[in-house]
């Protein structure tokens, strides 16, 4: 039960409309600054999860079905165009919910949403499929082509550390596809999957296309969801753990799945990169969202004739990092999600002591004052002495933590790098392009960067190996999984 009285509530959306909450169903929003709820969200049953899937049907059976490519796509870009409009709304709602700084939800999370929709706007518009002539037995021949037709209803399973970007990653290309959506944010950052309801309704989408349910995972409105035999599809952003419970529910039916989860990501750092461009790089993947990114770097393996430099450099510039009031625009860093989300990444903090680590920077909670004395607030991170079998440098920990390690070959550094379960990402830094390359592609990940992080083109495919994820999303590889393929096949 709430403690926050109902003047404020983050409502269910389903066929169109908010939903009236259930009092006795409703559970705080909590600011991880403060530690203080900021609203009381509502929590789905099964009933209306149920509401919400049939609604979806209906829509994709209904007037949804008839509208045109070029239709979909011109709504997309008035959704993005309205997102820009309300920029700041969906800016405040990002800070309120997960504590980032200002720069970091007008810069990345709420630009990105409004990118993700223009740009599948024009991936869909732009596709086509390829038809070919047969040669067949006995001197006959066939014209093949493929129509691909939408899935249906897709579950959207997306998480808390980067909320509208994700959701919209996700919806976009489902409804570019022609499937309508049943949305389940994370339970921690319900606001603004809500907010784009709002922003859908405003530009003219058809009632039940998009629909949002709130709640937990097991249990509750996650469950409900991704088990329900009206869902054809779904696509999960998350942890590891969380994704193999949803598979499990999704196999019944044998629906198909996109998951992307977690990562134990490697940076490697040769003693020819450009020392100033690459701890800069280094800042960034490290200590961005509070390494909350499944993409951040959490293990650095630097060649020995540099690794005192770089383990300095990266030390100095994280004890710089600025932690403080997420609405001034010189913070650099917010709090994690939670204190319970902290709880787990200080266990780290003790096992990483335990297996001879030495923190060159941080190490525990930071006094920031009474304000913020409830929060989920942490020191960015750095340990050296680790090896990779220490269980910091092979657990994904999901903070602003990275372990570093020296290597001496470049054959040491990629054994380094892929001893892992996970496989999402790595980045490689050197000022020789032949190695970059070499080793860029010796990374058994989905992303490799090459004296870069994070820098996307949405058009290319993303997704990782292992334990970090099945499938690919992004650009006709998002199209791919939202749809279905007919060969048409024509004797001529």
């Amino acid at each position: 039960m709430s403690s926050v009285a109902p003047d404020e509530i983050v409502r269910n959306f389903v066929a169109g409309r908010f939903v009236d909450p259930d009092p006795t169903r409703l559970f705080d929003d909590v600011d991880p600054v403060t530690g203080r709820a900021v609203a009381s969200v509502h929590e789905a049953d099964a009933s209306l999860v149920d509401r919400a899937v049939r609604s979806a049907r209906n829509a994709v059976a209904g007037e949804w079905s008839k509208w045109s490519t070029r239709e979909r796509a011109a709504l997309l870009r008035r959704a993005a165009l309205r997102i820009e409009e309300r920029f700041e709304e969906f800016v405040e709602a990002e800070i309120r919910d997960t504590g980032k700084p200002i720069t970091h939800a007008r810069e990345v999370d709420v630009a990105r949403a409004v990118a993700n929709l223009s740009t599948f706007a024009d991936v869909v518009s732009a596709a086509g499929e390829s038809s070919f002539r047969s040669e067949l037995p006995g001197g006959r021949q066939a014209l093949n082509y493929v129509v691909r037709k939408p899935l249906g209803v897709v579950a959207v399973v997306v998480p808390w550390n980067l909320p509208l970007l994700l959701l919209t990653w996700k919806v976009a290309p489902a409804l570019a596809c022609g499937n309508a959506v049943v949305v389940k944010p994370s339970e921690e950052t319900p606001t603004t999957a809500t907010l784009l309801a709002d922003v859908f309704r405003e530009v003219g989408l058809p009632d039940g296309v998009y629909n949002v349910v709130h709640g937990y995972g097991l249990d509750s409105a996650g469950s409900h969801l991704v088990g329900h035999s009206g869902v054809d599809g779904v696509t999960f952003t998350g942890s590891t753990a969380t994704g193999t419970q949803v598979m499990r529910a999704a196999a019944t039916g044998v629906r198909p799945v996109s998951f992307e989860l977690g990562g134990k990501n490697a940076a490697v750092v040769f003693a020819d990169a450009d020392l100033d461009a690459t701890l800069d790089g280094l800042t960034r993947s490290v200590f961005s969202n509070t390494g909350q990114v499944c993409l951040c770097t959490e293990r650095v393996y630097v060649q020995r004739s540099v690794f005192d430099d770089v383990v300095e450099g990266l030390a100095d510039r994280a004890a710089r990092l600025v932690l403080g009031d997420p609405r001034d625009t010189g913070t650099t860093t917010g709090p994690l999600i939670s204190r319970a989300h902290r709880d787990k990444v200080l266990a780290y903090f003790a096992l990483a002591e335990a297996a001879g680590a030495r923190a060159v920077v941080g190490g525990g909670v930071p006094d920031l004052g009474a304000k913020y004395e409830d929060g989920a607030w942490i020191e960015p991170t750095l340990w050296v002495g680790m090896d990779n079998d220490a269980r910091p440098m092979r657990e994904e920990i999901f903070g602003p933590v990275a372990g570093l390690v020296p290597f001496d070959t470049d054959a040491e550094a990629i054994s380094l790098a892929n001893d892992s379960e996970y496989g999402l990402a790595a980045s490689v830094w050197t000022s020789d392009l032949v190695r970059g390359h070499q080793v860029a592609q010796a990374m058994n990940v989905g992303m490799s960067w090459v004296n870069t992080w994070f820098l996307r083109d949405l058009r290319s495919p993303f997704g990782g190996a292992g334990l970090s994820g099945i499938g690919r999303e992004g650009g006709e590889s998002s199209l791919h999984f939202y749809t279905e393929p007919t060969n048409v096949c024509v004797q001529l």
